[in-house]
């Protein structure tokens, strides 16, 4: 299952790379080893200045990338990618051939820009609860929730609210066993109740 995960600058690090990690630790414990093929992708290939000044090297860009099954987008200073045609049609043309798509964080901005996320229940970071209810008015924002599963798409709160999310697709797409031995490995207190 090919995991993409879209990155850009200003992007959230844990929200990318939390994620990252979990499918990576899942794909050595499964049984067979490998069953996620998990990878990063910016709109072009050039170095990401993520928050705090992380550089990270995208594997892939919009042009060139594998076919996606699970397409995750992150949080972070997400504004100037919600002005970028560019993004949205990328995230909203993928998310078509997609078995699931994800947001972390504020990622459900980008989401809901895309068209994705329309009379939906979604979640976001605590701070950004009121701007994305007023901002989207046709979404049903929760609050005090660490995800939001609608099947199809799913949605976190802020930042670690990425790894819970992210164990529960591990168990949503392989099991509830490889999810808890993967956050066992971690050495994370996986929050299963949403």
């Amino acid at each position: 299952m090919n995991v993409g995960i879209y990155i850009y600058d200003d992007a959230e690090v844990l929200d990318f790379s939390g994620p990252f990690e979990v499918f990576s630790t899942a794909n050595r414990l499964s049984n067979p080893a490998g069953l996620f093929n998990v990878f990063l992708v910016a709109e072009e290939s050039r170095t990401v200045k993520a928050r705090g000044g992380f550089k990270v090297n995208p594997h892939y860009c919009f042009s060139h990338h594998p076919e996606i099954d699970v397409l995750i987008v992150v949080g972070g200073i997400h504004t100037q990618e919600l002005l970028k045609s560019k993004v949205i049609d990328w995230v909203s043309t993928t998310s078509k051939s997609a078995k699931t798509v994800a947001s972390v964080c504020t990622g459900a901005f980008i989401l809901a820009e895309a068209g994705l996320l329309s009379n939906l229940k979604v979640t976001t970071h605590w701070e950004d609860i009121e701007d994305l209810r007023s901002s989207y008015s046709d979404l049903t924002v929760i609050e005090n929730q660490r995800w939001v599963d609608e099947g199809k798409v799913v949605t976190s709160g802020g930042i670690s609210a990425g790894i819970d999310m992210t164990l529960h697709l591990v168990s949503k797409f392989a099991s509830l066993d490889l999810a808890e031995k993967t956050a066992r490995q971690m050495e994370f207190d996986w929050r299963k109740i949403i």
